[in-house]
């Protein structure tokens, strides 16, 4: 039988870098919220819950999350009233996972809601490997050419050791020589439940910054002789998001991953550098697609169509083999065969028959 899997999303932070007003876990990415990326990345570890950590602007973060977690996840919520560091979030998301530390030795996936472009191939991988060898606590790591500002993984001597992990050291906290080493902590953990309540207890906030933090249950485990395991991802996978520059990264990484799945999966795009899908969208097959089209929401495009150049479509269902160009639609269906534009407006709530052409400059009348 599979062992059993939790998840605890940490999302209570403020995010000040993004000077927004908007909650950090809330902004966009390709048409999806940043901490839903992180859910939707838990796909396929048939978690029995996912713990979401609000803190900061809660109400609003829990609102939106309820709206559009998928059922498999099995969200549910706590606060963190007080910000004291990962490791209070840690348990304050413990205490939402029924059952006690004595003798469960299920897992528990621990994540920042802030790492939008987390594989489920690496989180199976992480748990997958966490479980085979029976380790106390297994990380997700990466090798950083600038390892600045990151926590950084410190190993025993291989001469001596066998390199084996014995903790992890903040930035602020590292000396010179540790700060010299380019693996990093990504934040993300898979722990065994009876091993991970016990030690978040005794963390202490005897740091520079007076928090609690989650990386010293990694020293913890090992110096009481714990195996501690490693999983590598690439830096793009692992890179939490901080700010509008971060956040614009991100989106460029994702776009790419989303256009080459589609292009591997019967689309054309004359110029992909150039063609905005969120993740959200449905495309058919044998659509193309022309430089500077955008979809966007739960647009679903049907086969054979051609879409673009420079055409927007915002929760619209365009129906097969149609061709819909220069055009800027919200919330409209067009029918099978129909040709839009050039230099169209559908506002909400509008609809184009199937096999109609509209013409030039053509606004469609609303309902």
């Amino acid at each position: 039988m599979a062992m059993a899997v939790s998840a605890i999303v940490l999302a209570a932070g403020e995010g000040t870098r993004m000077r927004s007003s908007r909650p950090k876990p809330l902004h966009m990415i390709c048409g999806r919220a940043m901490v839903m990326h992180v859910i939707h990345a838990l796909h396929g570890l048939d978690v029995d819950r996912t713990v979401v950590v609000v803190g900061h602007d809660a109400e609003r973060v829990t609102k939106k999350v309820q709206e559009q977690a998928p059922e498999w996840a099995h969200v549910s919520f706590v606060e963190q009233t007080i910000q004291r560091g990962t490791g209070d979030a840690a348990m304050v998301g413990m205490t939402a996972i029924p059952g006690d530390d004595l003798d469960d030795e299920s897992t528990i996936v621990v994540l920042p809601g802030d790492t939008p472009l987390l594989r489920p191939e690496t989180l199976a991988e992480l748990v997958a490997a966490h479980v085979a060898n029976g380790f106390a606590a297994t990380l997700i790591t990466s090798v950083l050419d600038d390892p600045t500002g990151y926590g950084r993984i410190i190993r025993a001597p291989s001469k001596s050791g066998d390199g084996r992990v014995l903790r992890i050291v903040e930035q602020r906290d590292a000396t010179h020589d540790e700060r010299a080493v380019a693996e990093v902590c990504t934040s993300m953990y898979a722990f065994r439940r009876d091993l991970l309540g016990p030690a978040l207890r005794h963390l202490s906030p005897d740091n520079s910054q007076g928090e609690y933090y989650l990386t010293d249950v990694i020293s913890a485990l090992a110096s009481m002789g714990h195996r501690i395991g490693c999983v590598i991802a690439p830096e793009e996978e692992t890179q939490g998001v901080n700010d509008r520059w971060q956040l614009a990264l991100a989106e460029r990484e994702l776009r790419l991953r989303t256009n080459r799945s589609w292009l591997l999966n019967g689309v054309t795009m004359l110029d992909p550098s150039h063609t905005f899908l969120d993740v959200t969208v449905q495309l058919g097959r044998d659509v193309t697609l022309y430089p500077g089209t955008i979809l966007q929401g739960s647009t679903v495009i049907g086969s054979g169509c051609e879409i673009g150049p420079d055409t927007r479509l915002v929760d619209c269902v365009v129906g097969a083999d149609c061709v819909v160009e220069n055009t800027v639609g919200t919330d409209s269906e067009i029918g099978v065969a129909a040709h839009v534009g050039p230099y169209a407006h559908l506002p909400s709530g509008s609809s184009v028959a199937a096999g109609q052409g509209t013409g030039a400059f053509y606004t469609a009348p609303t309902a």
